[in-house]
């Protein structure tokens, strides 16, 4: 009877076993679900973390204005005012020379002398030939007024009497083209002295005595140059962007490399009407004095044009640019901090920046330095504490 008294109560679970494991039971629950859900927060935390890192930080510039005139450089070349090459225009020998260069001489002054064999002799038989011609003239004068007188005593036909008057209008005639081969001969003589076509300066001799010069010469080369450089003519090819502000009356400045530091004022004049083809510029002639011929024709200077100053164009740092294959862009961002990229119209390239022409106004915000994948609309963080 004990041992069946004992048997049970060894069998029978001790008091309270079960409600403890339900407790632990419950607890361990608690404690994967609380796991659970500090994971999810965790890795909800990480991705907000990361996406808040992927937002890219974007510093905002202020687009400056130009402000001030265009100063526009370029180089060009000196001409003088009036320039010119004096051939021979006569065939013959150089018989002496009298002006080298650097004379300053008159207009008309002899500068050299031809000696014309050829042309003295055709002017010898040019007389002869007038003098032949006028003593026809004479003798068929004198027959037409003869058969005239026979005509009115009807000795002679008026047939005869016609070719009479008619032979006499012909020597007459033959007179006048006498008279202009002389004449001519004549003229083509007085081309053996070469004279300044006008007031200037030599600036060439090719004669010297002896030299076979004119139509006969082997190689025809001048043998004075002259220039007047009391006034100076510059002509500038000017890029076609800046063709408008071009115009008669612009003032511009010379620098010359045998003056340095001296600003030579000058003034536009006359442009070209259209554009070269082959390198996009057309040229422009200015005007400037020439006191004390400091300026040399032929030679090369700096001309800085006083442009007038474009409100319509702003500058921004050339890193601020955004290179599409559509077009060049600057990116700007609005109030929620989404991006748009403006495109724009570039000016002149100023090296560190850039002059927009179009497309972008005075005050608007742009991204400096902006990132190369940077598209429309994408989300940014704008840099505090820096403008």
């Amino acid at each position: 009877m004990s041992e069946k008294i004992l048997a049970d109560t060894a069998a029978r679970p001790p008091r309270g076993l079960k409600k403890t494991g339900l407790i632990i039971g419950a607890i361990a629950v608690l404690v994967i679900v609380a796991g659970l859900i500090a994971r999810r927060h965790d890795d909800t935390s990480s991705q907000q973390w990361s996406n808040q890192q992927a937002i890219p930080t974007v510093h905002l510039i202020t687009p400056a204005a130009t402000g001030r005139p265009e100063g526009l450089l370029l180089p060009g070349t000196l001409e003088a005012w009036v320039s010119a090459r004096i051939f021979a225009r006569v065939p013959g020998y150089v018989h002496a020379w009298y002006h080298d260069i650097g004379d300053h001489v008159g207009a008309g002054t002899p500068l050299g002398a031809i000696d014309t064999p050829e042309i003295d002799q055709q002017i010898i038989q040019a007389r002869a030939a007038l003098a032949r011609a006028q003593a026809e003239t004479t003798l068929a004068r004198t027959t037409a007024a003869r058969w005239q007188d026979l005509l009115s005593t009807a000795s002679v036909s008026r047939q005869e009497t016609d070719e009479k008057n008619a032979d006499y209008a012909t020597h007459t005639a033959a007179v006048r083209e006498a008279q202009a081969n002389l004449g001519r001969l004549l003229a083509m003589k007085a081309y053996a002295t070469v004279r300044a076509p006008f007031a200037g300066e030599v600036t060439l001799r090719n004669a010297d005595i002896g030299d076979l010069v004119g139509p006969g010469a082997t190689t025809q080369q001048p043998m004075f140059a002259m220039a007047d450089e009391h006034r100076m003519r510059i002509y500038v090819n000017v890029p076609q962007q800046y063709a408008a502000a071009m115009h008669p009356g612009l003032s511009a400045t010379l620098a010359i490399p045998e003056a340095p530091g001296k600003a030579i004022p000058a003034t536009v004049t006359a442009a070209s009407g259209a554009i070269n083809s082959q390198n996009g510029a057309f040229q422009v002639q200015l005007v400037t004095d020439n006191p004390g011929s400091l300026l040399k024709s032929g030679s090369y200077a700096q001309v800085q044009f006083e442009l007038p100053v474009s409100r319509s164009l702003v500058t921004v740092p050339s890193s601020a640019l955004v290179l599409r294959g559509s077009g060049t862009r600057v990116a700007t961002v609005d109030s929620t901090g989404r991006v748009h990229l403006l495109p724009v119209t570039l000016g002149r390239d100023l090296g560190a920046t850039v002059e927009a022409a179009s497309g972008l106004s005075l005050g608007t915000p742009i991204i400096d330095n902006p990132p190369d994948s940077i598209v429309d609309r994408e989300q940014v963080h704008v840099e505090k504490g820096r403008n």
